[in-house]
């Protein structure tokens, strides 16, 4: 079975937060002027390009590393059914030849993932075909390596 470059953890916070702002839609009604309240905030899953889930879900996928980022293309691509968990190896040589066509491969790379209106549903079904299990609740995802978490504990007591 292929090695994964990026941790269960920093997925599923992917696949949580894809999932949070799949969700949104197109404004309805860009002109209303009603009050929010009123109509039962219905306006809070329109999307104006100000959200600050897909914010976040974008800044957090641009500070992942090369290899964390060729991982979350080939595992969408496994989770649409591009290939199987035996065809991971090309799956990601094709992610990184689509990497080597960006300007601005962290940012392009974020993008094109967030535009993929499935992304939460896709990763997740990726991870199944590792057989992960990345179903625990999450709020955050820890970038820190295990070292550096033992590290810091002491200081977190004080």
């Amino acid at each position: 079975m292929p090695e994964l470059a990026i941790s269960a953890d920093k997925v599923a916070f992917i696949i949580e937060k894809a999932r949070e702002f799949d969700v949104k839609e197109g404004d309805a009604d860009p002109d209303s002027g009603s009050n929010a309240a009123d109509d039962d905030m219905i306006d809070v899953l329109e999307d104006d390009g100000s959200d600050p889930t897909g914010l976040e879900l974008g800044s957090f996928i641009t500070a992942l590393n090369e290899d964390e980022q060729l991982d979350l293309v080939a595992l969408t691509w496994l989770g649409r059914g591009e290939g199987t968990i035996d065809d991971w190896d090309d799956l990601r040589s094709r992610a990184v030849e689509a990497r080597a066509t960006y300007r601005a491969p962290r940012r392009e790379t974020a993008r094109y993932l967030l535009g993929d209106p499935m992304l939460g549903d896709l990763l997740a079904d990726g991870l199944d075909a590792f057989g992960i299990d990345w179903t625990d609740e999450r709020t955050t995802a820890d970038s820190s390596a295990p070292s550096q978490q033992d590290e810091d504990e002491p200081t977190k007591q004080r």
